[in-house]
């Protein structure tokens, strides 16, 4: 098997996608792998920034909705990525529900392997709705590494 030329990886800015990131990180930096760092978002609702705005007071609610709070994520995670040995880093944020928005970049980069964080496969949700690793694992057409970081 050639080694992998391209990484996807998942962010929301949580510790657990955090160690994806740093396992995702050093695959590419031993490979020689691009590693694009992706993370989904919705953007807020008009009403549910008013109500932010009023409680947090503007020149703070800006962080928490909208792209601003997935675009934090992924530099915060490029630069992991790069403390890694990463070398070649794209961030990607876009706004939709994170395994299309997944598999779909994967298509779109021709990613060879996605990377994702186990957060979720334990809960009760999970079990019930699918969570975000599990569906990731069964919807890819491409290999899918699950990280243990819970």
């Amino acid at each position: 098997m050639a080694a992998y030329q391209t990484i996807i990886v998942g962010t929301d800015g949580s510790d657990s996608s955090f160690r994806a990131v740093d396992r995702a990180a050093t695959i590419a930096a031993d490979t020689g792998a691009t590693l694009v760092v992706a993370s989904a978002y919705h953007p807020s609702r008009p009403e549910d920034v008013a109500r932010l705005q009023d409680q947090l007071g503007a020149d703070v609610a800006y962080q928490v909705v909208g792209s601003s709070p997935a675009e934090e994520a992924v530099r915060a995670a490029s630069e992991r990525a790069r403390s890694a040995g990463a070398k070649k880093i794209d961030t990607v944020v876009v706004d939709g529900e994170p395994v299309p928005t997944l598999i779909r970049l994967a298509g779109e980069r021709s990613a060879d392997l996605l990377v994702v964080g186990n957060r979720g496969l334990n809960t009760l949700a999970g079990r019930i709705l699918g969570s975000v690793p599990a569906e990731v694992a069964r919807k890819a057409g491409v290999d899918v590494l699950v990280v243990h970081t819970t």
